[in-house]
Protein backbone atom coordinates (compact mmCIF):
# COMPACT_ATOMS: atom_id res chain seq x y z
CA UNK A 1 0.00 0.00 0.00
CA UNK A 2 2.83 2.35 0.33
CA UNK A 3 3.61 2.14 -2.92
CA UNK A 4 -0.02 3.41 -4.06
CA UNK A 5 0.31 5.93 -1.79
CA UNK A 6 3.26 7.30 -3.36
CA UNK A 7 1.16 7.21 -7.00
CA UNK A 8 -1.58 8.89 -5.31
CA UNK A 9 1.03 11.78 -4.15
CA UNK A 10 2.60 12.24 -6.88
CA UNK A 11 -0.83 12.24 -8.53
CA UNK A 12 -1.84 14.97 -6.77
CA UNK A 13 1.75 16.69 -7.64
CA UNK A 14 -0.01 16.68 -10.83
CA UNK A 15 -3.06 17.88 -10.21
CA UNK A 16 -5.63 15.11 -10.18
CA UNK A 17 -7.29 13.52 -7.48
CA UNK A 18 -4.76 11.92 -5.28
CA UNK A 19 -5.63 8.22 -5.93
CA UNK A 20 -3.35 5.56 -6.36
CA UNK A 21 -2.88 1.75 -7.56
CA UNK A 22 -0.31 -1.11 -7.48
CA UNK A 23 -0.90 -4.71 -8.94
CA UNK A 24 1.06 -7.79 -7.58
CA UNK A 25 1.22 -10.72 -9.55
CA UNK A 26 1.38 -13.95 -7.40
CA UNK A 27 5.01 -14.06 -6.57
CA UNK A 28 4.24 -10.77 -4.69
CA UNK A 29 5.81 -8.66 -7.60
CA UNK A 30 4.62 -5.24 -8.49
CA UNK A 31 3.44 -5.69 -12.34
CA UNK A 32 1.84 -2.47 -12.66
CA UNK A 33 1.76 0.60 -10.78
CA UNK A 34 -0.06 4.05 -11.74
CA UNK A 35 -2.31 7.10 -10.45
CA UNK A 36 -4.71 9.37 -11.64
CA UNK A 37 -4.82 10.97 -15.27
CA UNK A 38 -8.08 12.06 -15.90
CA UNK A 39 -7.11 15.50 -16.44
CA UNK A 40 -3.92 15.11 -17.74
CA UNK A 41 -5.05 12.55 -20.75
CA UNK A 42 -8.84 14.30 -21.11
CA UNK A 43 -10.08 11.05 -20.10
CA UNK A 44 -12.91 10.18 -17.88
CA UNK A 45 -11.72 6.50 -17.64
CA UNK A 46 -8.07 6.96 -16.66
CA UNK A 47 -8.05 6.15 -12.84
CA UNK A 48 -5.19 4.73 -11.21
CA UNK A 49 -6.95 1.15 -11.09
CA UNK A 50 -8.13 1.43 -15.49
CA UNK A 51 -4.15 2.05 -16.13
CA UNK A 52 -2.64 -0.36 -13.51
CA UNK A 53 -5.06 -3.18 -15.09
CA UNK A 54 -4.21 -1.67 -18.48
CA UNK A 55 -0.31 -1.76 -17.98
CA UNK A 56 -0.61 -5.47 -16.65
CA UNK A 57 -2.63 -7.15 -19.07
CA UNK A 58 -0.49 -5.41 -21.94
CA UNK A 59 2.63 -6.81 -20.23
CA UNK A 60 0.88 -10.35 -19.47
CA UNK A 61 -0.42 -10.39 -23.16
CA UNK A 62 -3.78 -11.20 -21.34
CA UNK A 63 -7.03 -9.82 -20.55
CA UNK A 64 -7.39 -11.52 -17.21
CA UNK A 65 -5.06 -11.66 -14.26
CA UNK A 66 -5.52 -14.09 -11.90
CA UNK A 67 -4.08 -14.59 -8.85
CA UNK A 68 -3.42 -10.82 -8.79
CA UNK A 69 -3.84 -8.73 -5.99
CA UNK A 70 -4.62 -4.63 -6.26
CA UNK A 71 -4.37 -2.35 -3.53
CA UNK A 72 -5.54 1.03 -4.44
CA UNK A 73 -5.62 3.92 -2.10
CA UNK A 74 -9.11 4.93 -2.32
CA UNK A 75 -12.80 2.38 -2.76
CA UNK A 76 -13.02 2.05 -6.41
CA UNK A 77 -15.93 3.40 -8.23
CA UNK A 78 -18.50 1.46 -10.21
CA UNK A 79 -16.45 1.73 -13.41
CA UNK A 80 -13.12 0.39 -11.60
CA UNK A 81 -15.27 -2.14 -9.61
CA UNK A 82 -16.23 -3.24 -13.13
CA UNK A 83 -12.96 -3.82 -14.75
CA UNK A 84 -11.44 -5.77 -11.71
CA UNK A 85 -14.22 -7.90 -12.09
CA UNK A 86 -13.37 -8.53 -15.92
CA UNK A 87 -9.58 -8.78 -15.48
CA UNK A 88 -10.62 -11.97 -12.78
CA UNK A 89 -8.36 -9.87 -9.88
CA UNK A 90 -8.01 -12.56 -6.99
CA UNK A 91 -7.85 -9.68 -4.36
CA UNK A 92 -8.59 -5.71 -3.85
CA UNK A 93 -7.41 -3.91 -1.09
CA UNK A 94 -8.20 -0.44 -0.05
CA UNK A 95 -7.71 2.46 1.65
CA UNK A 96 -10.27 4.98 2.23
CA UNK A 97 -13.72 4.22 1.57
CA UNK A 98 -16.27 6.73 -0.84
CA UNK A 99 -19.42 7.04 0.50
CA UNK A 100 -19.91 9.39 -2.48
CA UNK A 101 -18.22 7.42 -5.06
CA UNK A 102 -17.67 4.06 -4.20
CA UNK A 103 -18.62 1.07 -6.06
CA UNK A 104 -17.56 -1.78 -3.89
CA UNK A 105 -19.28 -1.46 -0.56
CA UNK A 106 -21.11 1.68 -1.30
CA UNK A 107 -23.33 2.67 -4.22
CA UNK A 108 -23.24 0.31 -6.71
CA UNK A 109 -21.88 -2.76 -4.85
CA UNK A 110 -20.57 -4.13 -8.25
CA UNK A 111 -19.75 -7.35 -6.50
CA UNK A 112 -22.83 -7.57 -4.78
CA UNK A 113 -25.03 -8.04 -8.58
CA UNK A 114 -25.06 -11.46 -10.08
CA UNK A 115 -24.79 -9.81 -13.48
CA UNK A 116 -20.14 -9.51 -11.92
CA UNK A 117 -18.15 -12.64 -13.95
CA UNK A 118 -16.14 -12.19 -10.87
CA UNK A 119 -15.96 -11.45 -7.35
CA UNK A 120 -12.61 -10.80 -5.73
CA UNK A 121 -11.92 -11.04 -1.90
CA UNK A 122 -12.18 -7.25 -0.45
CA UNK A 123 -10.22 -5.79 2.49
CA UNK A 124 -10.75 -2.29 3.07
CA UNK A 125 -9.19 -0.27 5.83
CA UNK A 126 -5.67 -0.56 4.45
CA UNK A 127 -3.59 3.28 5.14
CA UNK A 128 -7.01 4.38 5.66
CA UNK A 129 -5.67 7.24 7.67
CA UNK A 130 -3.40 8.44 5.19
CA UNK A 131 -5.28 7.99 2.34
CA UNK A 132 -7.97 9.92 3.92
CA UNK A 133 -5.51 12.88 4.76
CA UNK A 134 -4.15 13.24 0.91
CA UNK A 135 -7.72 13.23 -0.09
CA UNK A 136 -8.52 16.00 2.28
CA UNK A 137 -5.20 18.03 1.62
CA UNK A 138 -6.24 17.84 -2.26
CA UNK A 139 -9.63 18.86 -2.12
CA UNK A 140 -9.70 21.68 1.05
CA UNK A 141 -6.27 23.37 -1.51
CA UNK A 142 -8.92 23.92 -4.07
CA UNK A 143 -11.58 25.16 -1.90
Amino acid sequence: MAEALDEAQAAALRGEVPVGAVLVDPTGRIVARAGNRTRERSDPTAHAEILAIREACAARLSERLPGHDLYVTLEPCAMCAAAIAAARIARVYYGASDAKSGGVAHGACVFDHPQSHHVPEVYDGFSAAESEALLRAFFASRR
